[in-house]
C-alpha cells in the first residue's frame, strides 16, 4: 500500500519551531580558524532552519533579495564616481565585483517569483529547482567578475598609471565594506532561515565583496607610502578570493543540482520513523532539496496481519512526525511494505524493476 504524498499546512502546527535537536557532538574549530569558518562557511543543518510555510519563505527570499540588490547598487554607484576621478584599478576590481553581486539578484529574485506557482501536470514538483539553477548562474556571473579582475590588474601592472584622490579611494573602500557586510548578514541569516543555498552563497559572495574593500584601502595606504604597483597588486589578490569563493559556492551548487543531502538529515528521517509505533523497520529513505524546500520518500514496514486502516494511520503517523522534524519538509511520500512472515507470498511482484 502507498501513502501518497501531499503538502502539509505547516500554520496547522504552530509548534515546529519548538523541536530542539541536539547537535553537541559537531566538532567545530577554535579560535582564529574557527572564526574565520563560520565567517566564510557558516554552519547550519538544513532542518534547523525555521518552520516557515512555502509562500512566506518565498515572499522572505524576495524581499532580502531586493533589498540587498538596492543597497548594493547605491554602493556600486558611489564607488564608479570614486573610480573616475581616481584611476584606481583595485577600487574598479571591486566595483566590478560589487555590480556583479548586484546583478546576481536578478537570476535569485527571478526564481523566488517562480517559485510561487503551484505545481502542474508538466512542473509535477513545482518550480523549486530555478533556485538552485540560479545559484548556478550566480556561480557563473561570480566566475566572470574573478576573469575581468584579473584583466584589469594586469593592464595596470603592464601600464601603469597613478592612482589620485586617495582620500576618496579610501572613503569609497570603507563605504564598500559596510555596505556588502551589511547585505551579507542579511542574505545568509534569511538563507539559513529558509534553506536557501542559493542565498546563502550570495551572502558569502557579498562578504568577501566587503573583505576585497578592506584589500583596496590597504592597496591605498600603499600608494600613500609610495609604493605604486600596490594598488594592482591588491588587485590580483582580490582575483584570488574571488576564486575562492567560487570553488566553495560552486561545491555548494553541485551538491544540490545532485539531490545530495546531508547524511545526518537521513539519519535523522531513519531514527524518527522507526520511533513510530507499529514501524517494524525502515528503508530506503531518499531526501533531496528542491529550492529551499525538501522532499522525502521511504519504506516502512508494518505487520503484514493489519487492516488497511491501520497500515494507512501509521503511515500518516510517521508523515506527521517527519514534518515536526523537518521545518523545510514540503511533501514526503511514505510506502508501505507488509512483514514477510508468510514466506508462501510474493511481497514484491515488481522488484524485478527496481535499479
Amino acid at each position: 500500500m502507498d501513502e501518497l504524498s501531499a503538502s502539509h499546512p505547516h500554520n496547522d502546527h504552530p509548534d515546529h519551531a519548538d523541536h530542539d535537536h541536539d547537535h553537541d557532538d559537531h566538532n567545530h574549530p577554535g579560535g582564529l580558524r574557527g572564526w574565520l569558518t563560520e565567517l566564510f562557511r557558516p554552519h547550519a543543518h538544513g532542518y534547523q532552519a525555521t518552520a516557515l510555510d512555502p509562500a512566506m519563505s518565498n515572499e522572505r527570499g524576495l524581499w532580502a533579495v531586493k533589498l540587498s540588490l538596492i543597497a548594493l547598487l547605491v554602493t556600486a554607484v558611489f564607488q564608479v564616481i570614486i573610480v573616475a576621478i581616481s584611476g584606481s584599478v583595485a577600487l574598479l576590481a571591486d566595483t566590478i565585483h560589487n555590480f556583479s553581486d548586484a546583478l546576481t539578484a536578478i537570476p535569485l529574485g527571478l526564481a523566488f517569483i517562480l517559485a510561487r506557482r503551484a505545481r502542474n501536470r508538466r512542473y509535477t514538483y513545482g518550480y523549486g529547482r530555478a533556485e538552485d539553477l540560479a545559484g548556478a548562474v550566480i556561480v557563473l556571473m561570480i566566475l566572470f567578475s574573478a576573469v575581468e579582475v584579473f584583466y584589469q590588474s594586469f593592464q595596470k601592472l603592464i601600464s601603469p598609471e597613478p592612482v589620485r584622490e586617495l582620500g576618496w579611494v579610501a572613503a569609497a573602500a570603507i563605504i564598500g565594506f559596510m555596505g556588502n557586510e551589511g547585505v551579507a548578514l542579511l542574505r545568509i541569516r534569511v538563507g539559513r532561515q529558509i534553506g536557501s543555498a542559493a542565498l546563502i552563497a550570495d551572502g558569502l559572495h557579498a562578504r568577501t565583496d566587503g573583505f576585497t574593500s578592506l584589500g583596496v584601502l590597504i592597496g591605498t595606504i600603499g600608494v600613500a607610502l609610495g609604493l605604486p604597483w600596490a594598488d594592482p597588486l591588491i588587485g590580483l589578490l582580490i582575483g584570488v578570493t574571488i576564486l575562492i569563493v567560487v570553488w566553495g559556492a560552486a561545491k555548494d551548487m553541485w551538491l544540490r543540482l545532485m539531490d545530495a543531502i546531508d547524511p545526518e538529515v537521513t539519519k535523522l528521517v531513519e531514527e524518527k520513523a522507526a520511533a513510530i509505533e507499529g514501524v517494524l523497520s525502515v528503508h530506503d529513505v531518499a531526501v533531496r532539496w528542491l529550492g529551499h524546500r525538501q522532499r522525502a520518500e521511504l519504506r516502512v514496514t508494518v505487520d503484514c496481519q493489519l487492516p488497511t486502516l491501520v497500515s494507512h494511520r501509521i503511515a500518516e503517523d510517521v508523515r506527521h512526525e517527519l514534518f515536526h522534524t523537518l521545518p523545510t519538509l514540503a511533501e514526503v511520500t511514505v510506502h508501505i511494505d507488509p512483514c514477510e512472515c508468510e514466506r508462501s507470498n510474493n511481497h514484491h511482484p515488481a522488484a524485478h524493476h527496481a535499479v
